[in-house]
């Protein structure tokens, strides 16, 4: 795996904690209007909510006092006012439930749409992307971004907006509700709200690093359990479970220790605030019984005021969890907005030229190229391809033959020099429209779970039935499918690995055979077939390539005895060319290199 080093450091507190709540804000758009009806349908059921113990008091003093009048002969408990209040009460409530389920409801919704549109636009920025991103990192750490991080964010936003609105509306009404009450009651109470918020502001700065490192940590076991899972016969064949075992062991430790540390700190909230919680429930029974004996205060008074004291400090305790939810949203929705805001590759070309017409004459011109620009492995290339020309290119391991395909492609771009087709620079085309002329076939096969059929047209997707199997059969694939129980129709599981890996590489001719294009480009495209299939899919493939422009990396050098042109490579400089008798006349590296093979 990648050294941790390369990903950032995962020990970062969060970059810009308010910018990422003001890009949040900004990314709502269309869906402003919503979430203002949400704040007021929250503060409407919050206000409901608050006015109803005041009312609900009445009814308490009305009792008590009835109680006390029987008791003393001087009156009778007033059934038909109590009734009254106790159904405005009801109806107060019931009034604050609905307007809290059209909130919810429409929260839901908002969120929902806005988790789509995320993974909508990471899903698409991924395709706009440069190849060197994808080859920096690990699969499972790209992939938290869309699956761990887009679900911590809904989750959190989903809870903790309409829990602060509701939680910051009532702490406020509940205040002016208590102050009606006892301005002295009331100043009691408050006393304990300087020492949630000191607590609050402490555990947020101490825990919020940690949040950060906890969504890093966990992308970065993902990207392990992948790695190892998709390569786990390799890792079986060398016998490194226990190694594979430590690494997971050292990451999930790490991931262990943040989300403890970030959990433990954040659940300290809780217990406290209901500590500090007690103390004003404690302060207010004093205080009001002393007042209730003075008479400036009723019973009802009393049980109401008691009543917004718990409804006091639950807000305060919701604004404790609303917190440690919006930490770990902000750290998830932060990597997201990251990956978003990532360099991307120039997809559209003013101008572009045009690829209906291609002809497939291609022209390399002191081309030069480094994957680290301090490090060039393709010094000064150059090279003539007229059209329908077949064109191998050989050399040692490392010698650049792949790069050059990479190039060619439009996967990254050269660092000097130019590459053209057909008199124009790459860069005169659209990126995506310019891969649309080019046929590909890569020694590591690539097929996706579904079937044979499907598989097979993802190379021309209107392609008939009629032109799928025919393709196959220039591949000298149809034999082997139709022994596949249901044919075409046959399920290719995640990997395809319930095919061969020689049947994997025939697909994929096949499908570059349907694709047609008028260039190709064939990376070892017979490397995982035995020889005498490999020397039936060289006949499809002399048949194919002909009026068409290929280019050939091979190591067998059997197989491109044929070709037109054969560039000889080595430490990125092509050092021979010409067809294969002119080279072995020379008795030169590729006469060394094809004699080697055949000694």
């Amino acid at each position: 795996m990648p050294p941790m080093g390369r990903r950032g450091d995962p020990t970062a507190r969060a970059k810009d904690f308010k910018g990422t709540i003001k890009k949040i804000i900004n990314y709502l758009g269309n869906y402003k209007i919503g979430v203002v009806a949400v704040m007021l349908c929250a503060v409407l059921s919050a206000v409901f909510n608050i006015v109803s113990p005041k009312i609900l008091g009445k009814a308490t003093t009305a009792l008590s006092e009835g109680i006390m009048g029987k008791i003393t002969g001087s009156g009778e408990i007033d059934f038909s006012y109590i009734g009254k209040i106790l159904i405005i009460v009801i109806c107060l409530y019931g009034v604050s439930f609905l307007f809290s389920m059209i909130q919810s409801f429409t929260m839901t919704g908002i969120t929902q749409k806005l988790c789509y549109k995320l993974r909508k636009e990471l899903t698409e920025k991924m395709n706009r992307m440069p190849m060197k991103y994808f080859e920096s990192r690990t699969n499972g750490e790209v992939l938290s971004r869309i699956t761990n991080d887009v679900d911590m964010f809904g989750n959190g936003f989903n809870q903790s907006v309409t829990q602060l609105i509701t939680s910051v509306t009532t702490m406020i009404g509940v205040v002016i509700m208590m102050l009606s009450i006892s301005p002295l009651m009331t100043l009691i109470t408050l006393l304990i709200l300087p020492i949630s918020l000191s607590f609050i502001s402490v555990v947020m700065k101490k825990s919020q690093k940690y949040f950060k490192q906890q969504q890093e940590y966990l992308g970065y076991i993902n990207g392990q359990v992948e790695e190892n899972y998709s390569g786990h016969l390799v890792v079986k064949a060398f016998g490194k479970e226990k190694d594979v075992i430590d690494e997971f062991h050292h990451t999930n430790d790490t991931l262990f220790e943040s989300a403890w540390k970030s959990q433990f700190l954040s659940g300290l909230m809780m217990p406290v605030m209901q500590f500090v919680g007690n103390l004003g429930y404690a302060g207010v029974v004093i205080s009001g019984a002393f007042l209730a004996i003075k008479g400036t205060i009723q019973i009802g008074d009393i049980q109401a005021f008691i009543t917004y004291v718990r409804n006091f400090t639950q807000p305060m305790q919701q604004l404790a969890q609303v917190t440690n939810m919006m930490q770990s949203m902000v750290a998830a929705v932060e990597r997201v907005f990251e990956f978003l805001e990532e360099q991307e590759e120039d997809q559209i070309t003013e101008h572009a030229v045009s690829v209906k017409e291609v002809k497939g004459i291609v022209d390399f011109q002191h081309v030069a190229f480094g994957y680290n620009p301090e490090q060039i492995i393709i010094k000064d290339f150059n090279a003539h391809v007229k059209q329908g020309q077949q064109i191998a290119i050989v050399g040692p391991t490392g010698a650049g033959k792949t790069t050059m395909v990479k190039l060619l492609m439009r996967f990254y771009d050269v660092n000097q020099g130019e590459i053209k087709l057909d008199g124009y620079n790459l860069k005169d085309y659209n990126r995506n429209e310019l891969r649309h002329a080019f046929g590909m076939v890569l020694q590591e096969t690539w097929l996706f779970k579904g079937t044979i059929m499907e598989n097979l047209r993802y190379g021309r997707l209107d392609a008939t039935d009629e032109e799928v199997i025919a393709a196959a059969k220039s591949a000298h694939a149809d034999h082997f499918i139709r022994t596949l129980p249901n044919g075409y129709d046959f399920e290719l599981n995640e990997d395809a690995t319930n095919v061969s890996i020689g049947q994997r590489q025939l697909l994929t001719i096949a499908r570059a055979i349907l694709a047609d294009s008028p260039v190709l480009i064939l990376d070892e495209a017979t490397s995982s077939v035995d020889t005498r299939t490999e020397q039936r899919i060289q006949k499809a493939m002399d048949n194919l390539m002909k009026g068409r422009t290929s280019f050939v990396i091979a190591h067998r050098l059997s197989t491109i005895r044929n070709a037109d042109l054969i560039l000889v490579m080595k430490d990125g400089d092509i050092i021979e060319q010409g067809n294969h008798d002119a080279l072995m006349q020379q008795k030169g590296f590729y006469a060394d290199l094809y004699n080697a093979q055949f000694a």
